[in-house]
This record gives structure tokens, C-alpha cells and sequence, in this order.
């Protein structure tokens, strides 16, 4: 028994030196994203039992009663967009469900065939990330989509997506991805990821409604709204890595980015980037999940009564 005890106490030094070391570290203490950690937004997504109808006008109660995102920022600044956008988030037992309003005096949309590049459009973006990996999805005015799908290079073997590729999910395939390192920060501590550039999310269902006329300028818009359905099951290839459950527990966590990119900008002297988000990155670059919102799933169901 001595023996045991002395083993045990032994083990319980080592393993607070070690904790010691690694939380007084500099590699522990340093943050190395542009985005400031105290400032990545939070939001509470409550569950619902209520059918949704994927149309676009947002006209369900959820959504009349969801909590809304603040108003969209520039993804550099931070400083509030000309216009005003705002984001929505609930889920059910079957689906993640997003919303999306835009304020849009002149609603613009040129691309009518998915995974054409529509962020030479404006459009609505979507970045849904795991451990190890994230999904990037576009939607313009005419409900064109484009998506791809990013793995961390130095996690497709260990996280399994090299046995995924191999038994069938179409485009994880590791001579289809192809090499990918940011849009403005090629820095990151994790390094390089791999793309698909063909996977698409199964099931997922959008919708768009224009309050207004696309394409026509001589009048004015009042915008445009974006709905967003995406089954859990479809997102388990992002869970397998830290094995999350689908749908999530009560208070689990996911980092789900939200942003808004414009071939125009506000006229100077103000400094708009085209882009906007609802968490500012500090960079020209939406794929640092570290810099993704902080989403917590609530099982309490949406409260639907009447607002004051």
C-alpha cells in the first residue's frame, strides 16, 4: 500500500509540474490570430419543435423570436457596414436552421449556376467548422450556391478523412484536394489545409426572398433574406474528429462564422472593405476558426410569446 501511495502521489507532482509548465509557457500564453480572444461574439441558439417552411421570407415565429445577431461589422475594422445585416440561429432534433436579413438599396445578382464564383457577386457566406476541419457556404440574390470543404493537412490521416476518401464521400479523395493556405493569413499555427472544391453538404436546403427588384437600379430595394436548413447528419464528417454528438448536448459549443462580401464599398473617407461580418477577424480572410463566433446550443425550446 505504501508502495501504491508513494507511485500515485509520484504521478500527481508530475502531472502538476506539467501543468505548470504548459499554462506559464509563452507558446500557452500567446494568441496568435488577428482577431482579439476577449472579442469573438457569443449567441445562444435555442431549440424548437415547429416546422420550418425553407422559403426565404422568414415569416416562421422562430424567427420573429429568435435572438438576432448585432449588426454586421467590417471584417478588418470592425467598425459598423453602411448597411445593416443581421443573422438568426435555431435547430431541431433534424436541423440546423440560419437566417439571414440584408438591408440592399440595389439588390445585384449575376451568377445562376451552382459553384460558380459568386463572391464575385454580393453574397451571404457561412463557414461551419469542426476539430478539424470546416465547410464554407455562398448563396447570392437568384439562391446560387457555391461550397467547398477545408481539411487541416497534418489531420486527414490522423482524423480519419484519408479512410472517409477512400470509401466513397465524393471529392475527399486525396488526389482531387487541392494545397490551400488562407487569404490573407498564411500564417497559421495549424499550417496548410486541403480543399474540396466538389463536396456538397447532403440535404441541405436554401431559399431566398427579394423585398425589392433584382437587376434593376432604377427603382429602390429594401433587400434581400437568406434561409438555411442543414441536417446533423450531414455534418459528420466535421464531428467525427472530437466525436461531438449530432445533434448537439445541451451547451455544447460549435465555431460557425457569418459574413456578407460586396463588389461595391461605402465612398470614402470611409474605410469599408466590401467585407462584413458579425465577429470582426482583423484580416481579409474568413477561414481562421479560431475567429468564428461562438455558438451554444440550448435544448430549452425558443420562447414564442408575445414580445413587448
Amino acid at each position: 500500500m505504501k508502495a501504491l501511495h508513494t507511485f500515485k502521489s509520484t504521478i500527481w507532482r508530475l502531472c502538476v509540474c506539467a501543468a505548470v509548465l504548459f499554462n506559464f509557457s509563452p507558446l500557452a500564453a500567446e494568441w496568435k490570430f488577428p482577431c482579439p480572444q476577449e472579442k469573438i461574439a457569443s449567441y445562444t441558439a435555442y431549440h424548437i419543435s415547429e416546422p420550418m417552411n425553407i422559403d426565404g421570407r422568414l415569416e416562421e415565429s422562430a424567427w420573429q423570436h429568435a435572438p438576432s445577431s448585432p449588426r454586421y461589422v467590417d471584417i478588418i475594422s470592425g467598425r459598423p457596414a453602411i448597411h445593416d445585416t443581421r443573422a438568426a440561429i435555431v435547430w431541431d432534433d433534424d436541423n440546423l436552421y440560419i437566417a439571414v436579413r440584408l438591408e440592399e438599396p440595389f439588390v445585384h445578382a449575376k451568377f445562376t449556376t451552382n459553384n460558380s464564383p459568386i463572391y464575385y457577386d454580393n453574397d451571404v457566406e457561412v463557414f461551419i467548422a469542426g476539430r478539424d476541419a470546416y465547410y464554407e457556404f455562398e448563396v447570392n440574390a437568384y439562391n446560387t450556391t457555391y461550397e467547398a470543404f477545408f481539411i487541416w493537412e497534418e489531420a486527414y490521416e490522423r482524423g480519419g478523412f484519408a479512410q472517409t476518401g477512400t470509401s466513397g464521400s465524393p471529392g475527399l479523395e486525396r488526389v482531387r484536394l487541392k494545397p490551400f493556405n488562407g487569404v490573407g493569413f498564411t500564417t497559421h499555427p495549424r499550417g496548410k489545409r486541403l480543399a474540396s472544391f466538389d463536396w456538397s453538404f447532403p440535404g441541405k436546403r436554401t431559399a431566398v426572398f427579394i423585398d425589392g427588384t433584382i437587376n434593376k437600379d432604377d427603382d429602390r430595394d429594401r433587400g434581400w433574406s437568406v434561409e438555411m436548413a442543414f441536417p446533423w447528419k450531414g455534418m459528420n464528417l466535421l464531428a467525427r474528429s472530437d466525436h461531438r454528438k449530432l445533434p448537439p448536448n445541451d451547451g455544447d459549443e460549435w465555431r460557425i462564422d457569418f459574413s456578407r462580401f460586396n463588389q461595391y464599398k461605402e465612398a470614402p473617407p470611409a474605410k469599408d472593405s466590401g467585407g462584413w461580418v458579425w465577429s470582426r477577424h482583423g484580416i481579409w480572410d474568413s477561414h481562421i476558426p479560431e475567429c468564428f463566433p461562438r455558438i451554444r446550443f440550448s435544448t430549452n425550446e425558443l420562447s414564442t410569446g408575445p414580445t413587448n
